[in-house]
């Protein structure tokens, strides 16, 4: 593959909106560079001090061109601080999606930042992207947003050596519409479902899904189906009906006081995921709304873990907590399906 022309954007050593999150940006506003010159920059974050507590800072390089120069849709790197060791010399790798009801929403939103600077501090290079936004009236956005978040696994994959990442080693995760476009990237299949592309060189798939209250069945809420699909062919747009045992594991994140996208919705996931036999973890947040990161907080809020047995009936499971932080489940997932 040839060397891809990089746009670096970067408003400052730590942008203000993101300030408490210690985000540093390893380029200056506007700089251009190949691909080829990543490992330098991302060796200056491997060279500081690491730890696993904040204020230890992670390092981005932002807006970065990943679907073509056509495209306005852009993604950032976050690399973690910290050498890498001797008997593991690449990094397993993240990517994160936004959310914002397919039609708004930013990679560069607190959400995402808090996210992707979490997973980045615990040792995960973290991709979080970009993809095509509008209505589903609008020609162009469905099913090419599904699209477009392969095509960022697929750019992590096939600039996996300049990155310093694992091929073999990235799982995909995101929030609300970015939930459910992460489940579409996990269960649907990369050359023959929505977005999917037949003749791609590069796989698309994950070895892991974090699914954070994403929207699983379109009839609810408003969301209507998905235009110009056939009744038989909606289904292939339903994670539900996509699932099978040789997907990726599966963590799901959901808050029970959640208005916009109900819970029931991923109990509906779960039960799905319990007939299809695939491994998975489903942690709720009791009182928790619809948006939070792996920090959830609020008076009262607790965490449960929901098991489901052989016949499909949930129980309570044993990493219940009466703290509602959902970081320590999400690494032990991740540390699991990816490693560390």
């Amino acid at each position: 593959m040839r060397p891809l022309l990089l746009t670096l954007a970067a408003a400052s050593v730590f942008a203000a909106d993101t300030s408490k999150l210690r985000i540093g940006e390893l380029a200056k506003a506007g700089e251009a560079m190949e691909v080829a010159n990543v490992p330098a920059l991302a060796a200056e974050a491997y060279a500081r001090p690491h730890t696993t507590e904040v204020p230890s800072p992670v390092y981005r390089l932002s807006d970065i061109s990943f679907l073509g120069a056509e495209r306005k849709e852009k993604l950032d790197l976050y690399f973690p601080s910290g050498a890498l060791s001797a008997d593991r010399p690449n990094r397993a790798a993240v990517v994160f999606i936004h959310g914002g009801g397919f039609t708004g929403g930013d990679k560069a939103e607190y959400r995402s930042a808090s996210v992707s600077a979490d997973l980045c501090r615990a040792g995960y290079v973290v991709v979080s992207c970009n993809y095509v936004l509008g209505s589903k009236t609008k020609e162009g956005v469905w099913p090419q947003n599904i699209a477009d978040c392969r095509n960022a696994v697929r750019w992590v994959r096939a600039h996996a050596k300049e990155l310093g990442v694992d091929p073999a080693r990235i799982a995909v995760g995101g929030g609300s519409a970015g939930g459910y476009l992460a489940l579409m990237v996990g269960l649907s299949d990369d050359r023959t479902g929505p977005g999917g592309d037949p003749a791609a060189k590069i796989s698309a798939k994950v070895s892991g899904v974090i699914d954070m209250y994403g929207v699983i069945n379109f009839a609810k809420h408003g969301k209507g189906e998905v235009p110009g699909v056939s009744a038989e062919a909606q289904q292939a747009y339903l994670p539900t009906y996509q699932a099978d045992m040789r997907d990726p594991p599966v963590l799901i994140l959901h808050g029970t006081a959640d208005t916009t996208v109900d819970i029931s919705e991923s109990d509906e996931l779960a039960a799905a995921l319990v007939v299809a036999k695939l491994r998975f973890d489903y942690i709720r947040v009791t009182d928790a709304p619809h948006t939070f990161d792996l920090h959830p907080k609020g008076k009262g809020w607790k965490r449960d873990r929901i098991d489901y047995d052989t016949t499909g009936v949930p129980g309570m499971g044993k990493d219940s907590s009466d703290k509602a932080d959902v970081t320590a489940p999400t690494l032990e997932f991740l540390s699991r399906t990816i490693g560390k």
